[in-house]
């Protein structure tokens, strides 16, 4: 009797086992996908040039998209987070590994150059490195990958960074620090932040705004005791369309 009633309480603890595995299982499937649509709304694009190739090609090994453009071209954050890994390797080159706070983790491969390193606390927009053709690379491009959760040598965790950064088709061009919500794109142009951060003395009245929820164009320009026309040109606006946590730069 005793032995049938321990078998029936292990068979008991194993049930709780497995549903407990198989909720966390879902919890966390769903807590990706939430994560998933907050970034979308508000990842910038790291790098200025044209999509050389995107996610899913070479038999479905190309686990990032690529973006070729100029020697020395800025590379910027597209989120705010701490550098995990900043490192050469044969394949990625100088490579960067960035951690967000939304539990994601973004690469930054092929650069020429890199000028972050490991547990540095990064700004959304921060220039990280320089576009290059390091690694196994056959071009000028940066090779930008996206991970749920954590970076692993499988990629098991890999996804598109299209669903992140926005839709762009092979031979698009792209703009460094800017933002999309769904189908509109929002500009939100580092341009001049990056002249800045390479001569530090050359535009010293020059800083980041991030645009907080009821601001516009105009509420900022009278904020900053200039003109709409002069943020506009600055941030290469064709619009007055801004929204919340848009970067801008500003007199």
């Amino acid at each position: 009797m005793r032995d049938y009633i321990k078998r029936f309480l292990i068979a008991i603890i194993m049930a709780l086992c497995v549903s407990l595995l198989f909720l966390g299982g879902k919890h966390s499937e769903a807590a990706g996908t939430q994560d998933l649509g907050v970034i979308n709304d508000h990842w910038i694009w790291p790098a200025d040039g044209i999509i050389s190739d995107t996610y899913g090609t070479r038999q479905g090994r190309h686990k990032g998209i690529d973006i070729a453009g100029r020697i020395d071209t800025p590379i910027l954050a597209v989120e705010d987070g701490v550098v995990d890994k900043s490192y050469y390797s044969n394949t990625y080159g100088n490579v960067v590994f960035i951690k967000h706070p939304s539990h994601f983790v973004t690469v930054y491969a092929h650069l020429n150059r890199r000028n972050v390193g490991k547990g540095q606390l990064i700004k959304q927009g921060d220039v990280i490195g320089k576009m290059g053709r390091t690694g196994q690379a056959t071009g000028t491009h940066l090779h930008f990958e996206a991970h749920q959760l954590e970076w692993r040598y499988d990629k098991k965790y890999a996804l598109d960074p299209e669903q992140l950064l926005g839709k762009a088709d092979v031979g698009e061009p792209v703009q460094a620090g800017i933002a999309s919500i769904g189908e509109s794109v929002l500009a939100a142009s580092s341009q001049l932040r990056l002249h800045q951060n390479d001569n530090a003395n050359s535009s010293p009245l020059l800083e980041r705004y991030i645009v907080k929820e009821g601001d516009t164009l105009s509420t900022i320009a009278q904020k900053q005791n200039t003109t709409v026309t002069a943020v506009k040109n600055l941030n290469h606006l064709t619009t007055d369309l801004i929204k919340p946590k848009q970067i801008l730069i500003v007199p």
